[in-house]
């Protein structure tokens, strides 16, 4: 088992820190915020490397590319934007959606993104033209998260309207909708071989889902509302966030929790866990984003 301990705290940004991705190589991390920025920072020094202006409203969701060349994020300005990691600069802006954008994710192979909305859909883009490939329909509520299988071949989702979807990337089709006694679901998750899905909701309840059957076979059970839990590589460890304040990580096979992790001062919106799964990210409310290295 691995345990770990606070290792830097990074500051900059002047108001709420909503989302925390490691890069490919584990060597920076990219955040974005409230204060309409993103921010790229060198893990080794603590220091911030890059600022990207241009979003103009609340910056939701960034992450690199699979090869680290590229940033995409997504913004309440109804926008995604493409930047390049290593110069800051704009490369292009995606636009369709009719209202927020709360989550944008990288397809494996870089060459496709998935967003999605407020507006209840889910979207996939061509990374080079910017232009819309397919849209999937079904969720009658937000749609909070979306994630590729390792594969790229599925997508899931989650909503607001109290399911999970996996699609089928190529159809554009609904293989499964999974529902299963959900308060709102807010992030779902695929193992890293893609035979499960992690899934977290506001009933404060983590659940595991078998890819195949679109079924639960799991369900750890917490206190209070779960923000964001993401699996370790070894696909044997999670790591949650809780609206407590704290960072907890479970063992999948004994089906208990391991380490609980404390310093932030308000509201961890998401964590992630490194390539090479030796270290940790968070980020909050307070501000800040911090990393979790192992003691």
């Amino acid at each position: 088992l691995k345990y770990f301990k606070q290792l830097k705290v990074f500051q900059g940004h002047s108001s709420a820190v909503n989302s925390v991705r490691f890069s490919p190589d584990g060597t920076k991390i990219v955040s974005s915020s409230s204060d309409k920025t993103i921010k790229i920072w060198d893990i080794l020094s603590g220091n911030e490397m890059y600022a990207l202006n241009g979003h103009l409203k609340r910056v939701n969701s960034a992450q690199f590319s699979p090869d680290g060349s590229m940033i995409i994020s997504c913004s309440v300005d109804d926008t995604i934007r493409l930047w390049d990691a290593n110069s800051g600069v704009e490369i292009r802006k995606f636009e369709g959606h009719e209202d927020c954008i709360t989550c944008v994710q990288f397809s494996p192979d870089g060459r496709s993104i998935a967003s999605g909305s407020n507006d209840r859909t889910i979207r996939i883009w061509d990374v080079h033209t910017g232009e819309e490939i397919k849209r999937l329909q079904g969720h009658t509520g937000q749609v909070k998260d979306v994630q590729f299988s390792p594969d790229g071949q599925k997508i899931v989702s989650a909503s607001y309207d109290k399911t999970l979807g996996i699609w089928d990337v190529n159809s554009g089709e609904r293989i499964h909708e999974m529902k299963d006694n959900l308060d709102y679901a807010v992030k779902a998750q695929f193992s890293p071989d893609g035979q499960y899905i992690i899934s977290c909701s506001t009933e404060a309840i983590i659940r595991i889902w078998d890819v195949e059957s679109g079924i639960p076979v799991k369900k750890f059970k917490h206190r209070c509302w779960i923000n964001d839990a993401k699996f370790f590589p070894n696909g044997q460890t999670i790591v949650m966030c809780l609206k407590e304040n704290t960072i907890r990580l479970w063992d999948v096979k004994l089906e208990m929790e391991i380490q609980k992790l404390e310093g932030h001062s308000r509201y961890i919106t998401r964590v992630d866990v490194s390539p090479d799964g030796n270290a940790i990210a968070s980020s909050s409310c307070d501000k800040t984003i911090r990393l979790w290295g192992l003691l």
